[in-house]
């Protein structure tokens, strides 16, 4: 079950002018079940994103940054789960244009207008002939309201779909930003094997949106961690349809350029945590929070080394406050000149440790209060500057180990 998460309403997902949805039941790798999602641009949107760092990337996110560099101006996105079209060579690739073709036949546009997607079971050939079977049912869907079914669309191990919406007033006009996102395992900085989408209506210099997108990437979905692995689909797309009424924005740095960013990243940050509370198996969401480093840079290496560990994400499951193994996990994050004299421990509002060792007024029973909650900050001082940075991570329990034993059945 995910923890604190719920599924969200239909009503709740505001539309983007200019962003219509279409989804199908196309028997990618089972029957009977959403897996194939259309989204449908208005001429003029911007679109830009960010990718897998694994070099071991799938064949559509080598299209993707292709057809992103063509600059023939994004009009479509086409998103299969059930499977990867990872691991599939140049066979892969191959069949990854094909699908881009027979999108863009029947919208009548250009291939290199057309973003495929893919994620599911990797080194298996993408069924072409099932997806192109799918996509007339998908177009004749397009609907500015079908961002709910989109999340349930673009699920695999996912309990629950993941979608996000705000308002933000701009100028004079009401702009929206929605998204939605997929992931559960296979999760780690860098990016996630997840999927992210994110719609706005406003108006801002397309010059603008790949650090835009860069920098909600980096302040949400490169800040989670299920258990330490990186995936070779992970893609953040965010699309700008240029369609509210507000000048248009030339800065991020300007008051206009702030309240969209600000808005964007609330909706990145919210899609990121759900999925790390629909973690696969988990029991418990856990902020590890550093503070007291020289830099970001270094903060961010701790709180990894804190957030990969398996003893540490084990210890959470069982509710046991063995804290010596988040201190050990501070200790091999790479800081070679750390001193451990100085670091300090607390579980939520308890000290656990104080220069390096155990607070003389910590109880066990008051660590294992805060264990057996089902959500925890771990926040860990390094008196060596002024920086903090966080990530958030989950428990690893039982039904992590079986729900991945059982993924290809």
């Amino acid at each position: 079950m995910p923890v604190n998460l719920i599924a969200p309403a239909a009503s709740d997902l505001h539309p983007v002018a200019g962003v219509r949805i279409g989804v199908a039941m196309a028997g990618i790798r089972k029957v009977n079940r959403k897996d194939l999602v259309v989204f449908a641009l208005d001429e003029g949107a911007a679109v830009a994103g960010v990718f897998t760092r694994n070099r071991f990337c799938a064949a559509p996110v080598q299209l993707c940054r292709e057809h992103l560099g063509a600059g023939q101006g994004i009009r479509a996105l086409l998103i299969n789960t059930g499977n990867a079209n990872a691991g599939t060579g140049v066979d892969g690739l191959a069949r990854a244009r094909r699908s881009c073709d027979a999108l863009a036949r029947q919208m009548n546009i250009a291939p290199a207008q057309v973003l495929p997607f893919s994620t599911g079971v990797i080194m298996e050939p993408l069924p072409l002939d099932r997806l192109e079977a799918g996509l007339p049912a998908a177009l004749h869907a397009l609907d500015g309201n079908a961002w709910l079914d989109a999340a349930e669309g673009i699920m695999t191990t996912d309990t629950v779909a993941k979608a996000a919406s705000r308002r933000v007033t701009i100028g004079d006009s009401e702009v929206h930003v929605t998204g939605i996102a997929k992931g559960a395992g296979m999760i780690r900085p860098d990016m996630a094997t997840m999927l992210g989408f994110v719609a706005t209506d406003a108006v801002i210099a397309p010059a603008l949106l790949h650090e835009l997108v860069s920098e909600a990437a980096d302040e949400s979905f490169n800040r989670i961690t299920v258990d330490g692995d990186t995936s070779t689909n992970d893609s953040f797309i965010l699309m700008a349809t240029q369609r509210s009424a507000h000048a248009r924005i030339e800065s991020l740095g300007s008051p206009e350029g702030r309240a969209l960013r600000e808005t964007v990243l609330a909706v990145s940050i919210q899609l990121a945590q759900a999925i790390v509370r629909d973690g696969e198996g988990a029991t418990k969401f856990i902020t590890v929070r550093i503070e007291g480093g020289r830099d970001a840079g270094e903060c961010r290496r701790v709180a990894y080394a804190i957030a990969h560990s398996p003893l540490v994400k084990t210890a959470f499951f069982a509710s046991d406050p063995n804290l010596g193994r988040i201190l050990a996990a501070v200790g091999y994050a790479g800081i070679a000149d750390l001193d451990p004299d100085l670091i300090d421990l607390y579980l939520d509002d308890v000290h656990v440790a104080r220069q390096g060792g155990r607070h003389p007024q910590y109880e066990e029973a008051r660590g294992q209060r805060v264990m057996r909650q089902s959500e925890i900050t771990v926040r860990v001082h390094l008196h060596r500057g002024a920086a903090a940075s966080e990530v958030w991570t989950c428990d690893l329990s039982h039904d992590y180990v079986s729900i991945n034993a059982d993924y290809r059945s």
